[in-house]
């Protein structure tokens, strides 16, 4: 009797990637979506499939957890459960013998590589066929999953976007560095999957662990600890000491990929090494990966409160150096992801964006990770919503109390409730512009507190480039990057106001590495009589997550002021004087003034903590508007060494999607000669892509960055 027989079973690969969206995706296995059906294809011999005679009942397993789903003639997919049922075709007469099932996972399906098998149940036999692995992911083009993403331009930026822009600096010189997601790369989405596999979740209760991936907040919370290497066999171990010996200066990273196949090569040992922007890149490209719609936010001023009362202690000497008496510390800026998820553990309104952190900073139920913090709950200060909403809501609101010492005494104190938080920003969906998102975690009382700072620039100083994106009430705002390197003035800190004296710093240009600093000290005398006072001027090399090491400039006066006089006294800090010993793309500074009135001993300070920037790489396309798919293209990088002595170091060019491999040179540039350097490329994907370019050098030692973002056209 003529039976039927499968012969080969073809799981459609390009097919079913193509309509998951999962494209591009590089993995060993077929890569899907849940709550999606998908089309496999049995090509068989002898009579048709009979649901009378035999039945068909697919076999997919995760770990230890496995269901069985009947094939079905006719019905709907389910929302809840695995279900297949045979899709209609009109038989070939001529072609293979084939029949279509289209399978269907719930859209809360636990995310991971499963293993699919097929059996044939006949009255006198059975017979099982293997069909292979595929990996599932979170699917926010599903209404019913729990990441779903309304718009479509956002599902492509926060998950299929590769290109990305992580912001540093100061509130007031912003600087944007480029970052490579690296999401579709050879391996990466399979090295992600693994970072599951390792964690102390799944090594303790496969079963649990397993179970729990249908939830993205339970996912964040693994990946956020899995990503640092404090407490597990995570990712990135972190440095703030200044010396990368061992390893990998963290300002020289410039991608994803090297970092996780590093980290996989090595048989999984943490790689060196990685500061907050790095964390959050690579968080962000593993969420990304999994199918979870995530942006990298950068936090300007970001309180770091190590005793939960919500103030940041600052101390300085009576000659304006800071002290370090505080285990508290306020990071110039501050890098963490929002994933897009729904909130159901919160109850109703605060679905949609989720403040994760991977830096190691504190323990989060005894482990180094941070959130899902609901945004909103920041934004309403709900500081009992888990995960760690005080923290983050300290973070971005937390007071300053500023007080000067003399000999373990307090000569005077002040609070500037204003400076933390003073921008939060994130890159916007489809450009290379800054959007700021500060509204989305402050109320408007608080952004009324961010006003009232920016609103009156002082006597002799102009008003902040970037004011407006600091007024209540605003539409989000996008500064462009020329924009905010061409601000011409930078305000300073001014001091609180004084029945006698008030002082104020001012920056007359935005700072360059190599070339002088230039700044003004502003005082005002508001009594009706002449004044005898001691000015002290400090300058120390800081880094962005902690307070100032020793003064490497200052400056002391004697300084007569007459009655409701107002003087303007310059300063110059050259270049010799604030050279860095270690390479870094933006040096910190902490810039303070103590003026003191030899009368009444009343001091008053200023402060104002700012970055000078690196000079900046450019990086053009020979035929910007025309570059197509597979056909070759040149690049070039030049820069202008605006030294006065020969500079010399390593220039690469990396573009994920362009580049099959970093072009790494050796460069030497003359003082003042522009160096001009062609990189011959070949785009293999379309679409928005990045070209990035570094120049890390030994003499000054300094990181440069430079981007050009390139449209693939289709052939």
């Amino acid at each position: 009797m003529d039976q039927f027989k499968v012969q080969t079973i073809d799981l459609q690969k390009a097919q079913n990637q193509t309509r998951h969206k999962t494209d591009g995706l590089s993995s060993s296995t077929l890569v899907l979506r849940r709550g999606q059906a998908f089309t496999v294809t049995i090509n068989y011999d002898g009579r048709p499939f009979d649901p009378l005679k035999e039945k068909m009942i697919f076999q997919i397993v995760l770990g230890p957890l496995s269901v069985e789903v009947p094939v079905s003639r006719f019905g709907q997919p389910s929302l809840t459960q695995w279900s297949a049922f045979l899709e209609r075709r009109v038989p070939n007469p001529t072609g293979p013998r084939a029949l279509s099932v289209s399978l269907t996972s719930p859209a809360s399906a636990s995310i991971g590589v499963y293993t699919l098998q097929l059996r044939v149940e006949a009255r006198l036999s059975v017979k099982t066929h293997s069909l292979g692995q595929i990996t599932l992911l979170c699917n926010p083009w599903c209404q019913t999953d729990s990441v779903f993403l309304q718009a479509e331009d956002l599902r492509n930026e926060y998950v299929r976007s590769d290109i990305g822009l992580l912001f540093k600096g100061s509130p007031r010189n912003v600087v944007s560095r480029p970052w490579s997601f690296d999401q579709f790369e050879k391996g990466i989405l399979d090295i992600c999957m693994k970072l599951l596999q390792l964690s102390p979740q799944y090594q303790a209760d496969m079963r649990t662990d397993l179970k729990n991936r249908s939830d993205p907040v339970y996912i964040g919370r693994v990946i956020s600890a899995m990503v640092n290497s404090n407490d597990d066999k995570g990712v990135l171990m972190g440095n703030w000491s200044g010396d990368y010996s061992g390893g990998i200066n963290p300002s020289q990273w410039s991608g994803s990929a090297d970092i996780l196949r590093k980290w996989s090569e090595t048989q999984f040992r943490p790689v060196k090494y990685g500061q907050c922007w790095v964390f959050a890149a690579v968080m962000c490209t593993v969420m990304r990966a999994l199918g979870i719609p995530t942006r990298v936010i950068t936090n300007f001023n970001s309180a770091h409160d190590t005793d939960g009362n919500m103030v940041i202690e600052e101390y300085y000497n009576e000659m304006g150096k800071k002290l370090s008496m505080s285990s508290d510390s306020i990071w110039n800026f501050h890098v963490w992801v929002e994933s897009w998820m729904k909130r159901p553990d919160l109850g109703q309104g605060y679905d949609g964006w989720q403040v994760l952190d991977a830096t190691p900073q504190e323990r989060s139920a005894g482990i180094f990770r941070c959130g899902p913090a609901a945004v909103k709950a920041i934004y309403q200060k709900k500081v009992d919503a888990q995960y760690d909403v005080p923290f983050v809501y300290a973070e971005v609101n937390a007071d300053v109390r500023t007080i000067i010492i003399k000999d373990k005494k307090i000569l005077s104190t002040s609070t500037d409730t204003k400076r933390v938080g003073a921008l939060i920003a994130t890159k916007r969906p489809g450009s290379t512009l800054m959007q700021d998102v500060t509204s989305e975690y402050k109320t408007e009382k608080d952004l009324d507190k961010l006003a009232s700072r920016t609103r009156d620039p002082g006597p002799g100083r102009q008003p902040l480039a970037v004011e407006e994106s600091i007024r209540p009430g605003r539409q989000p705002l996008a500064v462009e990057e020329s924009r905010i390197a061409g601000s011409s003035f930078i305000r300073g800190m001014e001091s609180e106001a004084s029945k006698g004296i008030a002082v104020s710093l001012q920056l007359l240009k935005a700072p360059v590495v190599g070339e002088n600093i230039s700044f003004n000290v502003i005082i005002t005398n508001n009594a009706a009589a002449p004044k005898l006072l001691k000015k002290h001027v400090n300058a120390q090399n800081k880094e962005y997550n902690r307070n100032p090491t020793g003064t490497f400039w200052e400056a002391h006066d004697d300084v007569k002021i007459g009655p409701n006089e107002t003087l303007t006294i310059k300063h110059e800090i050259s270049f010799k004087e604030y050279m860095l010993k270690e390479a870094e793309e933006d040096s910190l500074v902490n810039l303070a003034v103590v003026i003191e009135d030899v009368e009444s001993q009343e001091r008053v300070l200023a402060s104002e903590e700012f970055n000078i920037r690196s000079p900046v790489l450019t990086v053009q396309i020979q035929n910007e508007f025309s570059v197509i798919i597979n056909t070759p293209q040149v690049a070039t990088v030049s820069f202008t060494n605006p030294f006065n002595v020969a500079v010399s170091g390593e220039l690469t060019v990396s573009g994920s999607g362009l580049l099959e491999e970093k072009a790494q040179m050796t460069v030497t540039i003359k003082p003042q000669e522009t160096m001009k350097k062609p990189v011959n490329f070949t785009p293999r994907m379309a679409g928005s892509k990045m070209l990035s370019a570094s120049l890390v050098l030994t003499n000054p030692p300094t990181v440069l960055h430079g981007f050009k973002t390139i449209n693939v056209q289709a052939s």
